[in-house]
């Protein structure tokens, strides 16, 4: 794979390029068969960024190469009680579909490991489906795969319905 020849930058939600940049790169992962495969609803639009700006534990980083935006990586801060430290959790990592393949999810990867360094975590955790081939791309950056018949843990998720 080739290394990455732009450069990984965070984000600042009050720069309307960032923001801008955050939501297209967001929608257009949304719209891949990987996200939901469909657009981000107008709701979204309206309203991440602005709430976005509200979350103290939001670390954002953009990857920009030949005068564009090409990934994103959006983090947030949280705290292992059994480490008594803070992790990093990647809730999404999207590469723009021209950029797949030149190094950029690589490059993210390593920005929120060093990002995560800088704010002594003890951990990077992520999901990630079973169908993705990124899954390949995570191993191969140290991430270890969870085990359920030894781990004994699963993700779960219980939807909430509340209005935006």
């Amino acid at each position: 794979m080739p290394a990455f020849s732009g450069e990984i930058i965070r984000i600042d939600l009050n720069d309307p390029q960032h923001a801008d940049a955050l939501m297209h790169l967001l929608d257009q992962y949304s719209q891949d068969p990987m996200g939901s495969d469909a657009p981000l609803p107008p709701e979204v639009h309206e309203n991440l960024i602005p709430r976005l700006r509200e979350v103290e534990q939001f670390r954002g980083l953009l990857a920009h190469a030949d005068g564009q935006f090409v990934g994103l990586a959006n983090c947030f801060l949280g705290f292992s009680t059994f480490k008594a430290q803070p992790l990093i959790n990647i809730h999404d990592l999207a590469v723009a579909p021209q950029a797949r393949g030149q190094g950029v999810g690589s490059a993210l990867l390593q920005a929120v490991e060093d990002l995560a360094k800088e704010e002594a975590c003890a951990f990077v955790t992520l999901e990630v489906r079973a169908d993705n081939r990124a899954r390949q791309l995570y191993l191969r950056h140290g991430f270890v795969e969870g085990d359920p018949a030894t781990d004994a843990m699963s993700f779960f998720k219980k939807p909430i319905k509340a209005s935006l």
